[in-house]
């Protein structure tokens, strides 16, 4: 998706919000569960807001995944038909879900009977397995471009905002192992250097995890998670590459340079056989994916 550059100022972010309540939903019990197996099978994907749902539908209905993470996905917005993406897709796939809210989106809302439907834009984690403990890191550190200004009209090219980027952590429970997924959708406006401190944000509050559990940190990051100081700060503190194909763009839009930007991360020493979807064509992101040996 296209996003207009105004300027990148950076701001704290410190104030508690009321969208940093988590939405959650469960259908997997219309489900029959993989039976016992030794490896573990997540899929990390940019969705462009949902707007090709069939696509996406038909994609995740194969990809055969324990563990979904997307981002960009909209509720309640006028651009996507006012659908909840997160929620029908978890219907669809009859798996549970939670959904974390990035932005209130101020030029996409809806009327309803004479009162104001917000419209929200954020990350959805999906499962055929129980979700426990979902919650929201809105980060300390965010980018003051999409806020409103007086001279900025609130119409859909400017896409105003209130909120900020997060990530949407959630604990996972595959059969008896317990296992913790950070989602991430770091900042796309400003330099790497502000999406390097929201990745060490979610580094940090992941410490609690890694000594008694398998973590899963995957998102889209906007930057190249192999180079610099991000790749610096994912090895210090005991993460690696799942997907293993740095050399293989993520994105596919005509308006700009492919790049590589969408990964998944696991702690530990598992071992893992990984995927960039590029033939799916169902975002201006392809889906990434990545298949964990578990001990």
């Amino acid at each position: 998706m296209v996003e207009w550059v105004l300027s990148t100022p950076v701001m704290k972010h410190s104030d508690p919000s009321p969208m940093d309540e988590v939405t959650s939903g469960g259908f997997a019990a219309e489900r029959r569960k993989p039976g016992r197996r030794n490896f573990v099978r997540v899929v990390s994907w940019n969705i462009e807001r949902g707007l090709q749902f069939s696509a996406i539908l038909d994609f995740l209905q194969s990809a055969d995944a324990d563990l979904i993470l997307l981002q960009e996905v909209d509720l309640n917005v006028r651009r996507t038909q006012s659908r909840d993406i997160a929620g029908e897709l978890a219907r669809s796939l009859r798996m549970n879900y939670v959904f974390g809210k990035e932005f209130q989106e101020l030029s996409y809302g809806l009327r309803a009977h004479s009162q104001a439907v917000p419209a929200h834009h954020g990350l959805a984690t999906l499962s055929p397995w129980p979700l426990f403990n979902p919650r929201v890191i809105r980060f300390q550190r965010q980018s003051n471009f999409w806020k409103p200004r007086w001279f900025v009209p609130r119409t859909e090219i400017f896409q105003r905002r209130i909120g900020g980027r997060i990530a949407l952590v959630a604990e996972v429970q595959i059969h008896s192992q317990r296992l913790a997924a950070y989602n991430l959708h770091l900042e796309s406006k400003g330099k790497d250097e502000l999406r390097v401190q929201q990745l060490r944000e979610t580094l940090e509050d992941a410490r609690q995890h890694t000594e008694s559990s398998f973590v899963f940190v995957g998102g889209d990051f906007n930057l190249n998670a192999t180079e610099g100081e991000a790749a610096a700060a994912l090895h210090s503190n005991g993460f690696h590459d799942a997907v293993r194909r740095p050399e293989l763009p993520t994105t596919a839009t005509p308006f700009q340079s492919a790049r590589t930007i969408d990964w998944i991360y696991v702690s530990g020493a598992a071992r893992s056989d990984g995927q960039v979807h590029n033939g799916i064509r169902a975002s201006d992101h392809y889906p990434v994916s990545a298949t964990f040996a578990l001990s």
